[in-house]
């Protein structure tokens, strides 16, 4: 789906129809009505109902699982039950007649998170998390023959409410820096989901008397990268809703709180981050708040021996609604920079994907990177083995998609900060390989605003932003990353 779907009209294209939503919606059913029986009370508001469970992050030794409990027959005005606040805990064991491990919350709440930790590498993991007596029922991903709340790829096969994870191994070698990724903030947009054209789906807003959501969220994203251990943090482009001054000035302040820019945090532009349809005022927009200066909006960045290579992925004039484009300048030296040394360590990342695969919603042009240009970075890589990862924004999903003409290179899609499920991905360099962890947004406010946002696209953004499995938001490769040492702070 195409970045911010509260899109001008000329981008309806990307957009499902009236006829994907109401199929989409039908085939749910099911799945909805058993979640809500399985939380049904023996006597009026007595349990709550627990739903929406997933397994978001899965490391070598750590696990993070979320749910939302509600309290059933209660009406908040849109529709939807009331927030229960209850206890949580998470029984979990090695075998799924032995859960004999417990993991609680500290506090009552109705937007659970519990952590496990000090899990073992390799190993099966069986568990049920509950509040007050009653199971969690997974997030239904059937839509996309997804899991939300463990490893297997062969569905749920669970009527006990006992779900399994396998912990990976670690990556090889030994930790160098963690990198926190993350993209589409939007800052001053007040609707999420926005459809025009569509009656049906008006977006989701946030409660009266609330702070904006997107300052919520980047803050609490900032936190969270910061207690997770972030060394850099990359942000991806839409750091604005439509390059408002005013917007890029807030993001700016509030990701000041990571750090310094260009030394701790660095930044790209995205289509949204546009004061206007011609390319110079696009870029004098973005200068306004990020003082980029007079040069080009792409640059290389040395992190101790990692290069870091920023795209500016719309250089060009436009409503922002059609494909992406680098431009012939900026594309010659990306080339250059790749030949010139092919063996180093480098990720890139910019906000246009190169490719948009298994979509629950139509793919158009308006989605990716301009395709002939696409095909040239793709080429590059293909002959740049140091290359290893490729990070995106644009399309608001987490989804891991290894480059076929260049194996050695994965494209990992971020869904966007501003909204469900929130949060950004943790790259963790180690000499020998990477690790790719999702972690949401902390705070009880970004938390409410996750479970609120989740109803964008008539309830079925789940299925498109999570990632239909595990491993799109969670992964370990092997890499040959040796050449990375100690943090460096040069510019290229």
């Amino acid at each position: 789906m195409r970045c911010c779907i509260s899109a001008p009209l000329a981008a309806l294209a990307a957009l499902p129809t009236p006829y994907d939503v109401l199929r989409s919606g039908t085939l749910l059913a099911p799945a909805l009505l058993r979640a809500a029986h399985a939380g049904l009370p023996r006597g009026r508001y007595r349990q709550p109902a627990a739903v929406h469970l997933e397994l978001v992050t899965l490391t070598e030794d750590s696990a993070i699982i979320t749910w939302h409990t509600r309290t059933p027959g209660t009406e908040d005005g849109f529709g939807h039950p009331l927030p229960a606040v209850t206890e949580g805990e998470v029984v979990y064991g090695t075998h799924p007649a032995r859960l004999n491990r417990t993991a609680a919350e500290d506090r009552p709440t109705a937007h659970h998170q519990v952590e496990l930790t000090g899990l073992e590498p390799g190993q099966t993991y069986y568990y049920r998390a509950r509040s007050r007596g009653v199971t969690a029922v997974p997030t239904p991903l059937q839509h996309v023959r997804g899991n939300a709340v463990g490893t297997s790829r062969h569905g749920l096969a669970s009527l006990t409410g006992t779900y399994s994870f396998t912990t990976p191994q670690p990556p090889p070698g030994r930790h160098l820096l963690s990198i926190a990724l993350c993209n589409d903030l939007h800052l001053g947009e007040t609707t999420a989901g926005r459809m025009a054209g569509f009656p049906l789906l008006r977006g989701v807003s946030q409660a009266a008397g609330l702070a904006a959501y997107p300052e919520i969220m980047t803050r609490a994203l900032v936190e969270e990268a910061k207690r997770r251990g972030a060394d850099v943090l990359l942000a991806a482009g839409d750091i604005s809703a439509g390059g408002s001054p005013r917007d890029l000035a807030e993001a700016r302040r509030i990701l000041d709180g990571f750090g310094t820019l260009g030394r701790d945090y660095l930044v790209v532009r995205g289509n949204h981050d546009r004061a206007g349809s011609s390319a110079d005022t696009f870029r004098e927009g973005f200068r306004e708040g990020f003082g980029g200066g007079d040069g080009p909006g792409y640059f290389a960045h040395d992190l101790g021996g990692l290069r870091i290579i920023g795209l500016d992925t719309y250089a060009k004039a436009g409503n922002g609604g059609d494909a992406g484009g680098l431009g012939e300048e900026q594309l010659s030296w990306f080339r250059g920079r790749l030949r010139a040394e092919p063996d180093r360590p480098t990720v890139v990342f910019g906000h246009h994907p190169l490719t948009v695969r298994d979509s629950v919603f139509p793919v158009t042009r308006g989605q990716q990177l301009d395709r002939r240009q696409a095909r040239a970075i793709v080429d590059a890589y293909a002959s740049a083995p140091g290359v290893f990862l490729h990070h995106a924004g644009h399309t608001h999903r987490n989804k891991r998609t290894p480059l076929v003409r260049a194996p050695h290179v994965v494209q990992q899609e971020v869904t966007a900060a501003k909204d469900y499920p929130g949060g950004f991905l943790l790259l963790r360099v180690h000499s020998g390989g990477y690790a790719l962890n999702h972690y949401k947004a902390g705070g009880i406010e970004a938390r409410e605003w996750g479970e609120r946002s989740r109803r964008v696209a008539g309830g079925l953004w789940p299925h498109h932003a999570l990632g239909r499995s595990a491993t799109d938001r969670n992964s370990v490769r092997a890499h040959d990353l040796s050449g990375v040492g100690s943090l460096g702070v040069s510019v290229g």
